[in-house]
């Protein structure tokens, strides 16, 4: 349909939430019909904010609210000619009748409004769940602007000195960020045994490092079970401000404030109550055009389920920019169109103090999971080229297709650089690319932005590697669980300056370049695994040993991986020529 029968349309749409997904829908609903009525409804004050800036504006590097105001209502109303309802909540759905029933917060008053077409774009709040105490004073999630100045009320007031965060999810770890910046001393608290939970173990072990490094406490795989009063626990020190938190086995951790960041909840009562299908995973079950169950009614943004295209799940994924691609898509076909959701692999970044961690598509517990075979890469590139000053380390985790090549999943962590590489990594996954076709992208170079072999092209060349039989790995979960067993062997083909700084238990050194003239050192009828700082090296010391007829595997990611993974590190000296000789 063409632009000019969008516009002899008519129609009444109205909008339940504004913020990413409703108001992308309306400002395109706008630009297609000038005819077309379009109402947003919207429960709190602001019907179009940043939401994801809030623990920045906690923190003080967004300096006012007005910044993450994207746009303000009289502006809405003056330039796109919508009729916004701020501090208006609609309570009910009548799909029959096409009506919804409307509660005026600030009066009180309840009224019916008709429509042609509906959307829901009513998000998620945050998980709040029955845990002894969680309604005590001094305990606040982060969802609204409103949250945030009942939190900077009650820092004002109460001028707290410990703060516990809990959760460490994306909303946690920024906000557990702003708060150490401002001086306060932090604890985050997790019931699993990691931050992060999109990232994998070795991963996250990255992001652990860098939170103590700047002074926050961790404390994972214990539940919170009790928001305690403040003067039910005896203490020689002054009452904490707000309460403690009990947290499995740990003893009562003091709380002047504390930050729920437990996840968020899609909001679907309203599309229950409505007779409208909730998915298995809890969100509102949409088609590949974002229609619901229910005719004339259409969902978007947090509160929907979508298919993750990687395995073709449903899944809750809650992220801005696919509510606004999903806002402008409904629109679109509210006139006409027949447009698709293709559906969402999870693209996202978050910054703690210095460090960078992004994701997209799966992780490797999910692919675990879901028994999808696949292969792993880590790499440990600069960032830059190396003789470039400022080259920072980078962490990168690919997972492919066993079979394919199929881009399956990648996590990135570093100082500079991971916007960039998990960007490309995405695109090549909505593009159906595979781990080969990355050794062949031709990427922007100078010394002060990448290298000849950016890291995405390495990381295509180590995966190409072991689609063509070139490079069979160790991971470091198998050795680990193999380190005591007499049958192996694990050779450090590193320097001896870099073994002195650390190696791998019950390994043996042999430098890569000794290694062909020792190689009767290597014992014949045992497995043969080498490794090196970041798997290169040891790449060369596995193919020479291969072709010597030894059953040699390289240790995926090398000893950097190792150690973020497992902490497992010897630092004595190595051993002497005579007791790595003995030894075999």
């Amino acid at each position: 349909m063409n632009s000019h029968s969008f516009a002899e349309q008519a129609t009444k749409i109205v909008i339940v939430g504004g913020v990413a997904g409703g108001m992308s829908a309306a400002a395109r609903a706008r630009r297609l019909s000038e005819q077309a009525e379009i109402v947003v409804f919207e429960r709190g004050e602001y019907v179009s904010y940043a939401n994801c800036g809030l623990p920045y504006l906690l923190g003080g590097e967004i300096k006012s609210k007005d910044k993450l105001l994207v746009v303000k209502e009289p502006d809405l109303r003056k330039k796109l000619k919508l009729d916004i309802r701020a501090n208006s909540e609609v309570v009910s759905i009548d799909p029959k009748a096409k009506k919804v029933s409307v509660r005026d917060l600030a009066s009180g008053r309840h009224y019916e409004e008709s429509y042609d077409e509906l959307i829901l774009a009513v998000g998620a709040a945050p998980i709040k769940p029955p845990i002894p105490g969680i309604d005590r004073p001094g305990i606040f999630s982060v969802r609204s602007i409103h949250d945030i100045e009942m939190i900077e009320a009650w820092i004002k007031q109460h001028k707290p000195k410990d703060v516990v965060v809990a959760g460490g999810g994306f909303i946690g770890l920024e906000t557990a960020e702003q708060l150490r910046n401002l001086g306060l001393n932090v604890t985050i608290i997790d019931g699993k045994k990691q931050v992060l939970t999109p990232v994998d173990p070795e991963m996250a072990e990255l992001v652990h490092a860098e939170l103590r490094e700047h002074g926050i406490q961790l404390i994972l795989g214990s539940p919170i079970s009790e928001f305690v009063e403040p003067h039910k626990i005896s203490c020689i020190y002054p009452a904490p401000k707000s309460c403690w938190v009990q947290a499995g086995e740990n003893s009562p951790v003091p709380a002047d404030l504390v930050i729920l960041g437990l996840g968020v909840r899609p909001e679907t009562k309203l599309a229950h109550d409505a007779g409208i299908e909730i998915g298995k995973r809890g969100g509102i079950r949409v088609n590949a055009h974002l229609q619901t169950s229910t005719p004339h009614i259409w969902a978007v943004g947090d509160a929907i389920e979508v298919k993750h295209p990687t395995n073709n799940a449903w899944t809750l994924i809650a992220l801005g920019g696919p509510a606004n691609r999903q806002g402008r898509i409904v629109a679109d076909n509210i006139f006409g169109n027949t447009r698709t959701y293709d559906g969402t692999i999870g693209t996202a970044i978050l910054r703690v103090f210095e460090l960078a961690a992004a994701s997209v598509g799966l992780n490797e517990q999910t692919l675990k999971d879901d028994k999808i075979p696949y292969e792993t890469v880590f790499i440990h590139p600069s960032h830059h080229a190396g003789y470039y000053p400022g080259a920072e380390r980078l962490d990168m985790k690919v997972m492919f297709h066993r079979e394919t090549g199929k881009l399956l999943g990648a996590q990135v962590v570093g100082k500079n650089g991971a916007d960039k590489r998990i960007d490309v990594i995405a695109t090549a996954m909505k593009a159906g690319l595979t781990i080969r076709d990355l050794a062949e992208l031709e990427l922007a170079y100078a010394p002060p932005f990448g290298s000849a072999k950016d890291p995405i092209n390495l990381a295509g060349m180590v995966g190409t590697n072991i689609l063509d039989g070139l490079n069979t790995q160790e991971s470091w979960s198998d050795l680990d669980e193999e380190l005591e067993c007499d049958d192996i062997c694990i050779i450090d083909v590193r320097t001896s300056a870099e073994r002195k700084l650390g190696y791998i238990p019950n390994s043996v050194h042999i430098p890569l370049p000794d290694l062909r003239e020792r190689i009767a050192d290597v014992p014949p009828g045992k497995k043969v695994v080498t490794y090196c700082q970041s798997g290169q090296r040891s790449y060369m010391a596995y193919r020479l040993l291969s072709q010597k007829g030894f059953k040699a595997k390289n240790l995926a990611g090398g000893f950097l991986t190792w150690k973020a993974a497992t902490g497992k590190v010897e630092t004595e000296a190595a051993p002497t020529e005579v007791a790595v000789a003995s030894k075999h």
